[in-house]
């Protein structure tokens, strides 16, 4: 995408949106959709609306030259209503809308949680991993991905699917890393040593979101972590194909 392109930025209040955001704002004209939150920090253009409701996401993708799918409730607990409204039909009028609107490209966040019962099955999670969803959620997503799939075989729309590790913390991750390790709080699917090797920094996801924005791929779907010393994912084809280049480590904050 060249600078200043004009792209929507979905779920633009969470941990992801705003990083993104912060690192790109100088390079992309942003039109963030928002349901609730308000984003004072951030002078670009913003849109309010509902992600499940057709008309709102067709409103806010008219104009746009590409789209940062992020809208999603995010809870690997979430019940199931929410994860039909908010992750489903939300993600399905994304892509439609997006179709309708001739829009150029589309990054979809997806998640670990997409093959979560393997990450705690194996060391190292590679490219060629099946599906293997751990939750409703996961379920979701592993959803959005075959719908984007159907979207770039029968339309062309192109669209890459970034299975995203756990992004929390962004600025300091140390207390996060500490409470888990020390047993202080217990994570619903992983041990510590997989948050740590899950881990993907802001600037690190900023940079993922820009390189798939950014790559002539039509379709895939890409590993997202920072370099930790002991990863979950196999990020050579993140590495080889996006150009994906991680600078940070979650071990250097233990």
């Amino acid at each position: 995408m060249a600078k200043n392109m004009k792209v929507l930025v979905t779920g633009a209040s969470g941990r992801i949106g705003r990083a993104f955001i912060r690192e790109y704002k100088n390079y992309y004209t942003f039109r963030l959709m928002l349901h609730k939150k308000s984003l004072d920090t951030f002078d670009v253009e913003v849109v309010y609306g509902d992600i499940a409701d057709f008309n709102s996401v067709l409103n806010a993708v008219k104009g746009v030259d590409a789209i940062v799918h992020l809208a999603a409730d995010a809870r690997v607990e979430a019940e199931w209503n929410s994860v039909l409204n908010t992750n489903i039909i939300g993600t399905y009028n994304v892509f439609e809308a997006a179709r309708l609107c001739n829009v150029k490209k589309v990054v979809y966040a997806s998640s670990n949680h997409a093959c979560g019962t393997l990450i705690n099955e194996k060391d190292i999670v590679g490219p060629d991993a099946p599906i293997a969803p751990d939750s409703l959620y996961g379920v979701s997503k592993v959803f959005g991905e075959a719908l984007a799939h159907y979207y770039f075989k029968k339309y062309g729309l192109s669209i890459i699917c970034l299975r995203i590790g756990i992004c929390r913390d962004l600025d300091d991750p140390s207390q996060f890393f500490r409470e888990y390790i020390t047993g202080q709080k217990v994570h619903p699917t992983y041990s510590p040593e997989k948050i740590l090797g899950l881990w993907i920094s802001a600037h690190d996801m900023a940079q993922l979101i820009h390189k798939s924005l950014e790559s002539d791929i039509k379709f895939g779907i890409f590993y997202g972590i920072s370099n930790n010393r002991h990863p979950v994912f196999d990020l050579s084809e993140t590495k080889a194909k996006l150009g994906y280049i991680p600078e940070d480590c979650a071990e250097k904050y233990l």
